[in-house]
């Protein structure tokens, strides 16, 4: 093929209709698909992330080539790989001499300074194009951004509403209303969990021999990297997805609503739709999984708290939050309001802690590469909050240790949400709880080591001591705050003797906490 057009795929756009190949012609284009050792290794990445990438990537790449493109498949492997996305488009430069470069726009702010580079570097044509699986493009989250003194994530979902039509309609003169009258339906989703609960499992999908060997490979050369293979089952084709999607949308969209806060020990799916991973590939298109759920409510198969929030979360907050990160960045990586500095400790690694929560969150992060968002954020990142955990140290581990966390929407859940280490420009509060929210929320403090009813001193839930410590310490920052500041009134009434007995026990608590013995994030 003389002078093709050469279109870089990278791992997390595989989607046959990318912007880069909608449009093009078989006989005139070659695809560059790349294993790169940098991406596996700027962290150090879950093992099943490691394998769920790249399988899904050579299936990919098996399936353009089975429709008729010529595809280029750099693996890891390769004796000349040179370990980087800009040197492997080199080579690939090199071997087909094109007349042009066709790239999607990366989803991460280092990959993208690189690829902005290319131009300069390559003698010829390369085009950067905008991503347009999403519903909102950067450039109109930032119009929409602009001159706002806040950023909500409410405002701009429902703008995201009125642009898809999604459980909108027409209220007779023209005017677009939200679907049942309200906009959001979280107060009716925060069922605690029953006694006996017993969701139907998630489909598993048994490694294929072009996953099998990605296994092998992953065990070989990334064999010291957090987490365990001895199970994957994450869908690594677009039909393997698709039979998830099938199974959410049947037997669990019903319950997801009310459900999708609460916990329970040893159950690590529970009604969520475990289709993240699907979606940030690019095996899923996230706009018809939204039709979709808003079809179960107009069929009458879902209620529309679950379907809303199902919705909320995929054109609301996942679109915001990549919004938020190229608004922020390079600054969101950096950012420390708190002034937090205290190291992660080595349980985040082991889940060898007699707090039974966060033992079983870390248990399924490392069996699975899975925890789902309430685990993630009301007991994981509560206590890096309340404990004081150094954000870049925080943010490394939620990169690590998901298989769909990518630095576009990890970063912004983690810094701002999560750590409130940005000040409050994406949450307007910082989600700081003791004990007693996850006692409503989980079955995890009835047979744990501490006692969520006690407060202060030996054996007290640890969660209690730290949370009046976070607020106590971080008064001059979070008093003025309308949604936290009330709080500081009840710290008033208690006498001195109570108040120092409580910053007492969680100093102790802090002092027995053991930094991990090594970086489990970062060669």
């Amino acid at each position: 093929m003389a002078n093709p057009v050469l279109v870089p795929i990278l791992g997390d756009q595989l989607t046959r209709n990318l912007a880069s190949i909608r449009g093009r012609t078989k006989d005139d284009t070659v695809i560059l698909m790349m294993e790169v050792w940098d991406e596996a290794t700027y962290v150090k990445h879950h093992k099943q992330k490691i394998v769920l990438i790249f399988s899904a990537m050579r299936h990919f790449a098996a399936e353009l080539r089975d429709a008729g493109w010529t595809v280029d498949y750099v693996k890891l492997t390769d004796e000349d790989n040179s370990g980087s996305f800009t040197g492997e488009v080199a080579r690939a430069i090199e071997r087909h001499d094109p007349r042009a470069v066709h790239v999607v726009h990366s989803g991460e702010w280092r990959v993208q300074q690189d690829m902005d580079q290319w131009p300069d570097k390559f003698d010829c044509e390369v085009e950067i194009l905008d991503d347009d699986r999403f519903v909102c493009s950067l450039a109109e989250f930032r119009d929409w951004a602009e001159d706002r003194k806040t950023l909500r994530m409410e405002h701009f979902y429902r703008e995201m509403r009125k642009k898809t039509g999604l459980l909108m309609n027409e209220d007779g003169q023209g005017n677009l209303r939200p679907t049942g009258g309200e906009w959001n339906y979280d107060s009716e989703n925060r069922e605690s969990p029953e006694e006996e609960m017993d969701p139907p499992e998630r489909p598993i999908f048994e490694p294929d021999a072009i996953t099998q060997e990605v296994i092998e490979l992953v065990e070989d050369r990334f064999g010291s990297h957090f987490g365990s293979l001895e199970i994957f089952g994450w869908p690594v084709t677009r039909e393997e997805a698709e039979e998830a999607a099938d199974a959410f949308f049947n037997e669990r969209i019903k319950c997801f609503g009310p459900y999708q806060d609460a916990m329970v020990h040893g159950q690590d799916d529970l009604y969520h739709s475990m289709l993240s991973t699907s979606i940030n590939l690019g095996l899923l298109d996230p706009l018809e999984l939204c039709q979709r759920a808003a079809k179960a409510y107009a069929d009458g198969e879902a209620p529309i708290n679950s379907v809303e929030g199902f919705i909320r979360q995929i054109i609301g907050w996942r679109e915001y939050v990549r919004g938020f990160y190229w608004l922020h960045m390079p600054h969101l990586a950096e950012a420390n309001m708190l002034n937090a500095q205290r190291r992660l400790p080595e349980f985040y690694w082991t889940g060898e802690t007699e707090m039974r929560c966060m033992a079983d969150c870390v248990r399924t992060t490392r069996e699975n590469a899975h925890a789902h968002h309430i685990q993630r954020l009301m007991v994981l990142g509560n206590f890096a909050l309340i404990a004081g955990l150094d954000p870049r140290e925080v943010q490394d581990w939620y990169l690590v240790v998901y298989a769909d966390a990518y630095e576009w929407v990890e970063l912004p859940n983690v810094a701002a949400m999560i750590l409130y280490a940005d000040g409050g420009k994406l949450a307007s509060k910082p989600y700081a709880a003791s004990g007693n929210y996850i006692n409503k929320m989980s079955d995890y403090c009835g047979e744990c080591a501490y006692s969520v009813s006690k407060k202060v001193g030996e054996g007290s839930c640890p969660f209690n001591s730290l949370y009046w410590r976070f607020m106590d310490q971080n008064r001059d920052r979070l008093e003025s705050n309308a949604r936290v500041g009330r709080v500081y009134s009840t710290w008033d009434r208690m006498n001195k003797a109570k108040r120092q007995e409580y910053l007492d026990t969680a100093e102790k608590f802090l002092g027995s906490l053991q930094p991990a013995s090594k970086d489990w994030a970062r060669n």
